[in-house]
């Protein structure tokens, strides 16, 4: 009686197999996924500092607040070449770089950033000089150049070139006995060929521009009412190198700027001693390769491709700039 009443149970009943509705394999598959899916993170950084270039490209914004993002703009990009770039140049030196996520392989990836980086670059300084110095100009922030200046000014600038700018200054040449100086990170430089008279030899020297005064030199007294004008610390060395190479003719003087590796590389859970492993870090960065090099864009090619040789850096890695 128990037996059969468990044959015939309804709970014993065993549920009949899926029907086959007529799906084959190829249907039963997921879809491939679309190709350029994923945003690569590099990029994506230049993206959005891009988005704060444009803030500064924004004509409803006020004026002072635009320049403000022109400098904030500059600055996101210097760091993001002595970490994110460096990083990934001594990845790949070190054979430990692989694809991003997006696909792309990293010397791939290093050229979509230099041709981005150089866009961005170009468009940065198009918009100072053509927009937003103009529009300073008509607020009565005024800058300078040398050959707009009367005697009256020009005998002040000089007077503050000797006492101010002149005995802080280190011209550093370059021959067989002297080899090419170290040039540290984001300092500014004069790269200066000079010529002697009674022969003609040329040679090449390095002034560096002091990072204790600052860039914009103030001609006239702020008094709140008339227009300002500024001259560039740049401007008034480069107008007074003769008295830096007495008896000796100044060819051509160009400025240009270094920027280093300054990535951190510190292994807590390997490291015996953090704060030693730190202090040795930030001192072997003080000394990283360079992985970019700004130059004026009137410089002639014989003195770039010194700097370019004598730094060690690739044509992809020059950014000329007004």
């Amino acid at each position: 009686m128990t037996t059969s009443a468990r044959r015939t149970s309804p709970q014993a009943k065993v549920a009949p197999a899926p029907v086959d509705a007529g799906l084959d394999d190829t249907a039963l598959n997921e879809k491939p996924l679309a190709h350029g899916r994923y945003l690569d993170r590099e990029l994506g950084w230049l993206s959005f500092n891009q988005r704060v270039l444009e803030l500064a490209e924004d004509p409803s914004l006020q004026l002072l607040e635009r320049a403000n993002f022109l400098a904030i703009f500059a600055n996101n990009l210097d760091e993001f070449f002595m970490v994110r770039v460096a990083g990934l140049k001594r990845r790949i030196a070190t054979g430990l770089a692989v694809p991003s996520n997006s696909g792309l392989a990293p010397l791939d990836m290093l050229a979509e950033i230099s041709k981005s980086a150089h866009a961005l670059q170009n468009r940065h300084a198009a918009l100072f000089h053509e927009v937003i110095a103009p529009e300073l100009s008509k607020k009565g922030i005024n800058f300078v150049t040398w050959n707009e200046l009367d005697d009256t000014d020009r005998a002040r600038m000089d007077h503050f070139f000797s006492e101010d700018i002149f005995p802080i200054l280190t011209p550093l040449a370059v021959d067989p006995a002297h080899p090419f100086p170290y040039i540290s990170g984001l300092s500014v430089n004069f790269a200066v060929v000079v010529a002697i008279p009674a022969t003609g030899k040329r040679e090449f020297a390095r002034v560096k521009v002091p990072e204790s005064l600052p860039r914009f030199i103030a001609i006239d007294e702020d008094d709140g009412h008339s227009p300002v004008r500024f001259i560039t610390l740049d401007e008034l060395i480069r107008t007074h190198l003769d008295h830096l190479f007495p008896g000796m003719d100044v060819v051509e003087a160009h400025t240009f700027r270094v920027t280093r590796n300054e990535d951190l590389e510190v292994d807590e859970d390997e490291a015996e001693n953090l704060l030693q492993a730190l202090e040795k870090e930030l001192l072997r960065r003080r000394f990283g390769p360079p992985v970019r090099l700004e130059v004026t864009d009137d410089i002639s090619e014989e003195l770039k491709n010194l700097l370019v040789r004598e730094l060690g850096v690739s044509e992809n890695e020059v950014y000329p700039l007004p």
